[in-house]
């Protein structure tokens, strides 16, 4: 169909800006057809991972999108559904997740439809962002597919939550990088099971047809942005 015919997408739009009081990214192609929503780091920032990521995705998007990058200043604190000392020892990081999609609901949403237009929205990321996504797909009604690349599925209690909680967005893309289950932490050498888990658990939701499971070569740490735009890129081509 047309729609899967490529067409170079040009950025004519990026912008740094403050919605409500987080800064956020901003890049658009010229006639948007689909709202991308990621949270990103500082270490994203700082390796340019950000325009990476929005230069594969503009080359690779099968139509127009507008996506916004908001700062989340202490990742696991912003993205972490809740306590896990595996993931950090602070007892604050695991409360804030939902303070987190508030934002996004009350505050990022509305200054986009009324940017964009109503358009469809997608929320993804990377690692804990990708876990936040999932997490915040089974919260809320608010977008219509999730980009999960390498997401952080071996925290404690992600199966039980995951299984009793369906995805309230039609699509799901998931994605993991071969070697990442053949790390020494053996926790999270246990990220192979749990994706391969999450994938079924998504089938059985939402049907096979409307998820995907794509294994990436490498590790955790490598080609990160050009990993979630590739998550992006699937989600807009089956929207």
């Amino acid at each position: 169909s047309y729609n899967h015919i490529h067409i170079m997408t040009t950025i004519i739009q990026n912008e740094n800006v403050n919605i409500g009081s987080i800064h956020c990214n901003v890049f658009a192609t010229e006639r948007p057809e689909v709202l991308l929503i990621q949270p990103s780091a500082r270490h994203e920032t700082k390796n340019d991972g950000i325009n990476r990521e929005v230069k594969v995705l503009a080359a690779t998007a099968t139509k127009g999108f507008a996506i916004v990058f908001f700062d989340t200043v202490e990742w696991a604190k912003a993205l972490m559904p809740w306590q896990d000392e595996a993931v950090s020892r602070d007892e604050e990081v695991g409360r804030y997740a939902s303070n987190t999609l508030e934002y996004i609901i009350e505050s990022l949403i509305p200054w986009l439809h009324e940017r964009f237009g109503k358009l469809p929205c997608i929320i993804g990321g990377y690692s804990l962002g990708g876990l936040f996504a999932l997490w915040a797909a089974r919260q809320s009604a608010a977008f219509c597919a999730v980009a999960a690349a390498s997401p952080s599925l071996w925290i404690k209690g992600w199966a039980d939550f995951a299984d009793n909680r369906s995805l309230n967005a039609q699509l799901a893309y998931v994605s993991l990088g071969d070697r990442e289950e053949h790390c020494r932490n053996q926790r999270m050498a246990r990220i192979g099971d749990c994706v391969r888990h999450e994938h079924l658990t998504l089938a059985n939701q939402i049907g096979s047809s409307a998820t995907t499971l794509e294994w990436n070569s490498g590790g955790h740490f490598g080609n990160e942005a050009e990993r979630t735009a590739k998550a992006f890129a699937w989600c807009i081509e089956n929207i």
